[in-house]
């Protein structure tokens, strides 16, 4: 697969990929076509050496894995980890508010979105919805409106003519999405309405009695694409972190050809609300079924003391505007290599070994490497990292593609740098070295 080939596919998956459920979802498609057998938690396993499975949990985390050989505890294992989760706006369970003829939406902020880039898009509604049918059963399913059926229009600027000195946004007022306009009536069962159409166009067969509940975000319709007098930037929604998602999973696929190493891949959700859910990072799914695999507590244990795991999440480029947000020594730049991330106080799993390795395999590869420090007079965030790492007593080592407007509705990458860490993961998931 070369750079084009790459990127267009990407393109395709964060285009089909609005929510976590549908990251997930098309996650499952790929593998599947790649001959991963899909896996249910509550079921007995019977894994066999040189097949390749993955299950779900939720709908909205995924683990893949490649079963290459029975003894884990010997080998060890290659694990990538990334989240399919992305700031965005969710749809409050009585959502209806009409004001002067106009309905709207009401909206929780899931995570730390970036409001200001949210007013005039072109928004549609995805995510999952519980139905009942008409026969009495329940069944959780996924929709997408797909086409733009909501905008959050700004305040002209004559009136508020102090907007671009002193604006500032009010999650609960400001930032409700318009759907429609209707006629003066009770709205208590327009969105239900609306929702049991829409379930009925994608879903004929089910023959819909009525919504029981739903989890449901409004994303941005305009697609990926790449961005540049020389093509040199890629744009797109959800590229933290779907982004990692994708090459974890194309890497994955690679390493199930090869057949040779054991190898895991993770997509978490939750973690930008902080990962403590059954489907995060802090839940149970990881080593639940690495203790599965393992068969007991020991053998997990020098499993673990052998393997190494990729924290794949976005990193922070140096922004051309503002040079300054960075440490003069640390800042990465778009296009120029995968950036490897490092805090003193455990923001960030990497330590010397973990990131040694993976500047081992870059070297081998011809990719290069950045390194990433946040100012010392900032805040740092977080990844799924040292939340696994503690977990599992795994060595870690956090990595991301450098990224501009992270969490925005928005966010832009250089056009090779994904590329890149799809190389270096894929050596990484072939290597029969794991360790330094």
């Amino acid at each position: 697969m070369n750079l084009e080939s790459f990127n267009q596919n990407l393109f395709d998956y964060l285009n089909h990929s609005p929510t976590p459920f549908h990251a997930v979802e098309e996650a499952g498609k790929l593998l599947a076509q790649a001959g991963f057998t899909h896996l249910n938690e509550s079921e007995q396993w019977q894994l066999e050496e040189g097949k390749a499975y993955f299950l779900t949990r939720n709908q909205s985390s995924l683990l893949a894995f490649v079963y290459a050989a029975r003894d884990w505890d010997e080998t060890g294992c290659r694990l990538f980890g990334a989240h399919s989760d992305s700031p965005c706006l969710k749809v409050k369970p009585n959502p209806e508010i009409q004001i002067k003829n106009y309905l709207k939406l009401g909206v929780e902020v899931y995570g730390g979105v970036l409001l200001n880039p949210w007013f005039d898009r072109d928004l549609s509604l995805a995510g999952r919805v519980v139905v009942e049918t008409q026969s009495g059963e329940r069944e959780g399913v996924l929709i997408n409106f797909e086409e733009a059926i909501a905008f959050i229009p700004s305040l002209a600027i004559h009136l508020d003519r102090e907007v671009n000195q002193k604006r500032s946004i009010n999650s609960q007022t400001d930032i409700v999405p318009v759907v429609m306009q209707v006629e003066e009536k009770s709205l208590k069962t327009v969105f239900s309405e609306v929702l049991i159409a829409q379930v009925n166009k994608q879903y004929p067969q089910l023959k819909v009695k009525k919504i029981s509940d739903f989890e449901l975000a409004f994303y941005d319709v305009q697609k990926a694409a790449y961005v540049g007098l020389n093509k040199d930037f890629i744009a797109s929604a959800r590229l933290d972190n779907l982004l990692s998602c994708f090459v974890g999973i194309q890497a994955l696929i690679e390493s199930f050809k090869q057949g040779k190493q054991n190898a895991m891949l993770v997509l978490n959700d939750h973690e930008e609300v902080g990962s403590q859910t059954a489907q995060g990072a802090q839940g149970t799914l990881l080593r639940s079924v690495i203790s599965r695999i393992c068969g007991n507590t020991e053998a997990q244990a020098r499993c673990m003391s052998k393997s190494l795991l990729i924290s794949s999440d976005n990193a922070h480029g140096v922004h051309p505007n503002f040079p300054d947000r960075h440490d003069g020594n640390h800042g990465p730049l778009l296009n120029k290599g995968l950036v490897i991330k490092i805090n003193a106080n455990q923001r960030y799993a990497s330590n010397s070994l973990s990131s040694a390795r993976i500047k081992e395999i870059a070297e081998q590869l011809g990719e290069s490497i950045q390194s990433f420090v946040v100012r010392t007079d900032m805040a740092c965030g977080s990844t799924i990292g040292p939340i696994t790492a503690a977990e599992l007593g795994v060595q870690t080592v956090d990595v991301g593609v450098p990224t501009f407007a992270m969490h925005s509705i928005r966010e832009s990458a250089g056009a090779k740098d994904a590329y890149s860490l799809f190389r270096i993961a894929q050596q990484f998931f072939q290597d029969k070295k794991i360790l330094i």
